[in-house]
C-alpha cells in the first residue's frame, strides 16, 4: 500500500518530522547503535543545498540526531538533524552547491557539483543524508510511521559508531520512497558507494547556489 494523507499518496512539501526524536537526543546524549557504517565525523561550519529532479530510494528510513561539528570560525557546535536512509537509491539531476564567505580578496567563493544529467542516473548504496531543511513531493510504499529508530528494518538501520541519536526515538520507514523536485539543506552526506555519472564541478566566485 501507499502512503495516504488527506486522501491522497504525495505529501506536497515534505517537511522534517523529527523534532520530538530531536529533542528527546538532545537530552539523552550519545547511543550507539550498531548499524551499517561504523565511521563518524564532526561536520564543517557549512552546510550545502542539494537539488533532484527526482530520488527513488528503496528500503527507507528516517530517523533524528545530532551531529556534532563547528561553526565556520572553528567554535564547538552542535545541529538537530533528520537522518534519510536508503538501502539503495538512484538520483536523476544531482545538483550540491556550497559557498565559502569571505576569502581574502576573492570575497565569496561557490563551488557547485552536478552529476546524473544524461541517461544514467547518480548511484548509492547505503546513502545517509544528515537534513536540516527538506522540501519535495513524496510518494511512499508500505509506510510505517512511529516505530522505534532501532526497530527501523526497512532501512539500512542506525549509522551507529560516535552517532548521537536515540535508538528508542521517533522514526518511520517504507519499502520505497520517491522524491520528486527535491531542495534540501543538509550538513553531511555519507554512502557506502556513491556512483556520480557524467560528474562536473566548477568554481566561481560570488554566491552561486543551487536554489
Amino acid at each position: 500500500m501507499e502512503s495516504q494523507v488527506r486522501g491522497g499518496t504525495r505529501w506536497k512539501r515534505f517537511a522534517v518530522v523529527m523534532v520530538p526524536s530531536v529533542a528527546a537526543t538532545a537530552c539523552i546524549g550519545v547511543a550507539l547503535a550498531q548499524g551499517a557504517l561504523a565511521a563518524s565525523f564532526s561536520v564543517s561550519g557549512q552546510s550545502f543545498k542539494v537539488t533532484t529532479k527526482e530520488l527513488v530510494g528503496e528500503g527507507f528510513s528516517q530517523y533524528g540526531a545530532i551531529d556534532e561539528g563547528y561553526t565556520a570560525d572553528g567554535k564547538k557546535t552542535v545541529h538537530p538533524v533528520a537522518v534519510s536512509a536508503f538501502k539503495s537509491a538512484t538520483i536523476k539531476s544531482l545538483c550540491q552547491s556550497v559557498v565559502t564567505p569571505n576569502i581574502p580578496v576573492l570575497g565569496n567563493v561557490s563551488l557547485i557539483l552536478r552529476a546524473g544529467d544524461g541517461a544514467q542516473p547518480v548511484e548509492a548504496k547505503n546513502l545517509y543524508i544528515d537534513v536540516a531543511d527538506l522540501n519535495a513531493d513524496a510518494t511512499f510504499t508500505n509506510i510505517d510511521i512511529g516505530v522505534a529508530a532501532k526497530d527501523a528494518t526497512k532501512g539500512p538501520g542506525m549509522k551507529g559508531g560516535g552517532e548521537q541519536s536515540n535508538p528508542f526515538g521517533f522514526a518511520q520507514q517504507a519499502d520505497k520512497a520517491v522524491l520528486k523536485d527535491v531542495k534540501q539543506t543538509a550538513w553531511a552526506t555519507t554512502a557506502g558507494t556513491f556512483k556520480l555519472s557524467g560528474l562536473k564541478m566548477s568554481l566561481s566566485t560570488g554566491v552561486k547556489e543551487c536554489y
